[in-house]
């Protein structure tokens, strides 16, 4: 059944429990097409700032704008330059100053339409805007759907690494469109698709073991496999978060792969060399490479992932990346930039199994090291 055929009243909500923060991820098909009933409620006064990009507005913009004219909510629209190269300083000052020229006061509600780069971009404005204007997203991406929409996390990438400037800032609400999913290229999709894998690596071993029988589902469109991936993918991550909403401990968790893909990701240039979701995926495979490595799990569990990754279409090794790669000091270098370093001592999160994922700051650099350079030679 495509989205198209779906009915549109089929939603499923999860809630993000933050006391006086909490909010609804809204997950079903032609929501941007509804989106002005849901925001409308949110609303102090019947106007709002759209922040999307070019490519996302060629897609989606239209539906966006003319579900607020029926509703009656007044809107402002500024289209962004698509990529994460956007993700920084220069349009930062564009979207703040931007806002405030358009009158954007507390209250308001700024509108993130697009992935986790117009999401994490947008979110970081309204946090400073003002000293906090309200935002809403409505993610486009398996990616933004499944991870970077929800939780708060909001930021820019600086030349020294990914998202080191930014701020913890809710939305008031999700609107997950799966019809969305259709413009994405398979890339597109699968660079998501390492984020919803890892939620079954975390802590639910049952939900990877349905990924495996359901990945080719999910690459083909099936709208039931589609939903069923993203409602599980929020429910894990909305219940990490109301746990440990700023990351003090628990919630980096959430992090599987990304101490070894945001390594792999500033080495490559934050180009379309490696995009995030790839860079996840070769980390996760690392990390269950350390972990067997270390002897905290089997072997033939480190082999499931890659096979899983591989079956997926998503690279699972160093040598999947294109191009050069600095050698394993370089690596182990540009890991050191990572925001959760503590005391110097890099974090990582590693597992014991499928599902049993866990934080350590105590990894042997002399092993990191070993498996970086193997790899490379692989």
């Amino acid at each position: 059944m495509s989205a198209s055929q779906a009915s549109a009243h089929d939603v499923k909500t999860v809630r993000v429990a933050l006391g006086e923060r909490a909010y609804d991820i809204h997950v079903g098909p032609k929501l941007i097409a509804r989106a002005g009933e849901f925001l409308k409620p949110l609303l102090r006064r019947a106007r709002v700032a759209i922040v999307t990009d070019e490519t996302v507005a060629r897609f989606h913009l239209p539906a966006l704008v003319q579900s607020l004219d029926a509703t009656g909510i007044a809107h402002d629209a500024i289209v962004l330059p698509p990529g994460e190269g956007t993700k920084c300083f220069a349009q930062l000052q564009h979207l703040t100053e931007w806002l405030l020229e358009k009158g954007v006061e507390r209250g308001d509600l700024v509108i993130a339409l697009g992935g986790g780069v117009i999401g994490d971009l947008t979110g970081f404005a309204a946090a400073i805007t003002r000293r906090g204007v309200d935002f809403a997203q409505i993610p486009t991406t398996l990616l933004s759907q499944v991870d970077s929409s929800v939780g708060g996390k909001t930021g820019i990438n600086t030349p020294q690494g990914k998202n080191l400037v930014g701020a913890f800032y809710q939305p008031r609400v999700v609107l997950a469109d799966t019809s969305a999913l259709e413009t994405l290229s398979m890339r597109e999709l699968l660079a998501g698709y390492a984020e919803v894998v890892k939620y079954g690596l975390i802590n639910d071993r049952p939900f990877f073991d349905w990924l495996e029988a359901n990945v080719d589902r999910i690459k083909a469109g099936d709208v039931a496999a589609r939903t069923h991936a993203i409602v599980k993918s929020c429910e894990a991550k909305a219940a990490i978060v109301a746990a440990d909403e700023r990351e003090s401990n628990v919630r980096a968790l959430l992090n599987l792969g990304h101490t070894f893909g945001h390594a792999l990701e500033a080495a490559t240039g934050f180009s379309d060399r490696l995009v995030h979701g790839e860079g996840v995926a070769v980390g996760m495979a690392l990390a269950f490479d350390l972990s067997a490595r270390l002897g905290l799990c089997s072997g033939q569990d480190a082999i499931r992932v890659r096979r899983h990754l591989e079956k997926a279409g998503l690279p699972k090794c160093l040598a999947d990346v294109p191009g050069a790669l600095p050698d394993a000091d370089e690596l182990i270098s540009l890991m050191g930039q990572d925001k959760k370093v503590v005391d110097g001592k890099l974090t990582f999160i590693l597992a014991r199994g499928i599902g049993e994922a866990f934080i350590t700051r105590d990894v042997d650099p002399a092993a990191l090291r070993a498996l970086l350079r193997e790899r490379e030679a692989a």
